[in-house]
């Protein structure tokens, strides 16, 4: 799947987007999200607090235990703020 990284996330990892498959144990967001914080340390730092870390799954906002399985594009992002 493509994992799109926004903002202070994609400067953190230091990639705009990447294609990975993640093992089968991960099926939400939030699965995701801690496999891969353990990629590295600057993935690790991307994900230290994944709390505020915002995801979309095709598009669409998602909560961290929503399920992952046929997604083709997930997107991770800070808060974001109006003004």
């Amino acid at each position: 799947m493509k994992v799109k990284y926004f903002a202070w996330v994609r400067e953190r990892i230091g990639l705009a987007e990447e294609t990975v498959e993640p093992p089968a144990g991960v099926r939400t967001v939030g699965d995701l999200i801690d496999w891969l914080a353990t990629r590295g340390d600057e993935y690790a730092h991307a994900f230290e607090t994944p709390g505020v870390i915002r995801a979309a799954i095709d598009h669409t906002h998602v909560k961290p235990d929503m399920t992952i399985a046929g997604a083709r594009e997930i997107a991770f992002f800070p808060p974001m703020t109006g003004g």
